[in-house]
């Protein structure tokens, strides 16, 4: 055999036995690796309401931080987000009230509040004519002498028969529906001094008869005959009648 053949063989050799030694290696690691390895259905964590050894007071849920406060309830101009000051109903804008200010306010009335309360806030929506509950006539004395913080919190938190609407309306749009509530109580209140010296005022009747309308279109509002008490014991447990002209129907009962 020549010589070159033979360091040909021993190389070969060398090399065959350098590929046996690193797969037996990677083999091993394999093996440790499978022998330490976690599956995800058994990874070191806490169970929520479950105790624990790690922690002195035998709590797995820690108590959150001193002073900590969760994102977007940075609530400090507290009658800006509740309508109270001190417990009880505040009066007055946290806000400057702005044409836009106005403008958002009505469109956000159109949207949540007009099936209840109606266009005008008469409380004879267009849900109330369908056989629902009379939502609250905004015209009577009692709110219209309500303070500011009255609607918001209302809003925020509900009345009687109606829900909240904390998740519809932002507390922006909830102080901007509530000045253009008293924009609306304002148009079907207003008084001589309230509109410029130079203005020309009529009688709503005589503008209604100018206008080719029907006798009765400027007569103080009424409900609907299908208007009813949605209570089971047909009483106001709590909430005013509205005195608009016409009682509302109890159940059972009919109106002409």
């Amino acid at each position: 055999m020549r010589r070159y053949e033979i360091r040909n063989l021993r190389l070969g050799k060398t090399m065959r036995a350098g590929r046996a030694i690193t797969a037996m290696g990677a083999m091993a690691a394999a093996l440790l690796l499978a022998g330490c390895r976690q599956d995800m259905q058994d990874q070191p964590k806490f169970v929520p309401q479950r105790g624990t050894t790690f922690f002195a007071d035998g709590r797995s849920a820690r108590p959150q931080v001193t002073n900590t406060v969760a994102r977007n309830q940075l609530h400090e101009n507290e009658y800006f987000y509740t309508g109270m000051v001190n417990g009880k109903e505040g009066d007055g804008f946290p806000l400057a009230l702005t044409p836009e200010v106005m403008h958002r306010g009505q469109e956000r009335y159109n949207i949540y509040c007009t099936p209840c309360h109606s266009r005008v806030g008469n409380g004879d929506g267009m849900i109330v004519q369908r056989g629902y509950r009379p939502a609250g006539d905004f015209h009577t004395d009692r709110l219209r002498n309500a303070p500011l913080g009255h609607f918001f919190s209302v809003m925020t938190n509900g009345y009687g028969a109606m829900p909240d609407y904390a998740a519809q309306l932002t507390p922006e749009d909830r102080w901007a529906v509530v000045a253009y509530i008293r924009a609306l109580q304002l148009s079907q209140d207003a008084k001589p001094g309230d509109v410029a010296p130079d203005a020309k005022i009529e009688e709503l009747h005589k503008q209604a008869a100018d206008m080719g309308l029907p006798a009765d279109f400027a007569n103080p509002w009424g409900f609907p005959g299908t208007a009813i008490y949605g209570t089971p014991n047909g009483q106001d447990n709590g909430i005013p009648v509205q005195a608009t002209g016409t009682a509302a129907a109890k159940p059972g009962s009919s109106q002409k």
